[in-house]
Parts: C-alpha cells; sequence; structure tokens
C-alpha cells in the first residue's frame, strides 16, 4: 500500500521546488496550491485528503511502463510488464532493438506498442532522446522532446514527465478522468475538454502536477455522477 503524504500544516512554509519526488515535497506543493486557490483546494483537500505521490522510476524502464499500460487495465498492464522484467531484467534501448517481434509479442505487446519502443529505443540509441537531461528542461521543452519521438503522445509525455521525472508543472489536460473530476470539483455543467482544462489550469501554476494527482485523488473518491 503506498504511503500516504504527510498530513499538511498550517504554518506557511517556502514552497519553491525544482520537482516533487517525496511525500514531503508534494505536502509543501499543495500548501503552495491552497495559498492560491483556498476554495477549490481545500474543499478537495477536505473531500478526499491529501493524494499519494505515485513515484516510478525514470529512464527507459519508466517510459516502457507508461506505453505498456495505456489502454489497457490495470491488471493486464502489471501482467505484461512482469513479463517483460523477466525478458529484459535491466532494460537497455539495445535490449528492444535486438529483440525480434516474436519476443516482444510473447510479453503481451500488441503491434502498435512495439513499434513505439521500437522508436523510442532508436531514439535513446542514437542520441536525440536523453531522458536523463528531461529533468533539467522546463516542462514544454521536454514535452517537445518525448513527442518528436514516434508513438509518444502528449499524454505520455506529461505522464511521465509528473510521476517519472517529478516535474512540479505539468498538467495532462488531456486525460478525461482529470476533465472528469475538474467538473465535479468546479462545480461545472459539463466536463472540460483538453482545451478548456488547459484554461483551468492557469489558477494552479506552478504546481499543477500536484493538482493534478489531487483531482485524480478526488475523482477516486467521488461518486462519479456528482458535482
Amino acid at each position: 500500500m503506498a504511503r500516504r503524504p504527510p498530513k499538511l500544516e498550517l504554518e506557511k512554509r517556502e514552497t519553491t521546488l525544482d520537482r516533487i519526488l517525496s511525500d514531503d515535497e508534494l505536502a509543501r506543493a499543495l500548501m503552495g496550491l491552497r495559498e492560491r486557490d483556498p476554495k477549490a483546494i481545500g474543499h478537495m483537500l477536505e473531500s478526499c485528503g491529501p493524494p499519494p505521490l505515485r513515484r516510478r522510476a525514470g529512464g527507459l524502464a519508466g517510459l516502457a511502463w507508461i506505453v505498456v499500460s495505456q489502454q489497457v487495465s490495470t491488471a493486464s498492464a502489471a501482467a505484461i510488464h512482469a513479463r517483460m522484467q523477466a525478458r529484459f531484467p535491466d532494460l537497455q534501448a539495445s535490449m528492444i532493438l535486438l529483440a525480434d517481434d516474436d519476443e516482444l509479442r510473447a510479453c503481451g505487446l500488441s503491434a502498435p506498442k512495439i513499434r513505439t519502443l521500437r522508436a523510442v529505443a532508436t531514439s535513446i540509441a542514437e542520441g536525440s532522446l536523453d531522458l536523463d537531461a528531461l529533468e533539467h528542461m522546463e516542462a514544454e521543452t521536454a514535452r517537445e522532446a518525448l513527442t518528436r519521438v514516434k508513438g509518444i503522445g502528449p499524454w505520455s509525455a506529461d505522464v511521465y514527465l509528473l510521476f517519472c521525472v517529478g516535474h512540479p508543472d505539468v498538467w495532462p489536460a488531456g486525460d478525461l478522468a482529470l476533465q472528469e473530476a475538474a467538473r465535479m470539483a468546479l462545480g461545472l455543467r459539463m466536463r472540460p475538454d483538453a482545451k478548456r482544462l488547459e484554461k483551468i489550469g492557469e489558477r494552479w501554476r506552478p504546481w499543477r502536477a500536484a493538482a493534478a494527482r489531487l483531482l485524480w485523488a478526488y475523482y477516486g473518491a467521488r461518486p462519479k455522477g456528482g458535482a
């Protein structure tokens, strides 16, 4: 079971962070959010409590997990990931490039996911994608570097930057659960689309990654038809 972040303290503390990599840093980011938007953020915190960190390892293994997890159930993703770990214990780009399609299909990967992983591995091997360097880039620059790889879309890039890199201001506006959570939390009549959610997220800069975590937690805790 994931450890919950420490309870938010009432006193103000310095909230400038380069990344969110620990429960304490997440708590500080949530305090920054509550100072900027006490009504909405306070309501969500009272309803569901502080969200879990859900930190994941970065690098190729982390990005591969995100690719594997797309459009399948959590159980299916875990099974595929376990087979990949068994076949490639220390996942390297060269391993994916040397593996044939039958080996990758045996892990449970679909043809589109095989193509995406090969494109990622090729970009890493050729030096056009440096996953370690993403830690030192602005969110938009890092997002552009990831989405230049064929098969890596904005959602995959945002989720990698949020959970694997720990960037504090990533905002996956195309995520349907995030859109629905915003509808419920803000009392909107209709679920906002990605464009509108981008605008909504401006109120939570520079802590949008913490806002996303909180909205996902709120979504999970609320009746899905509720306001």
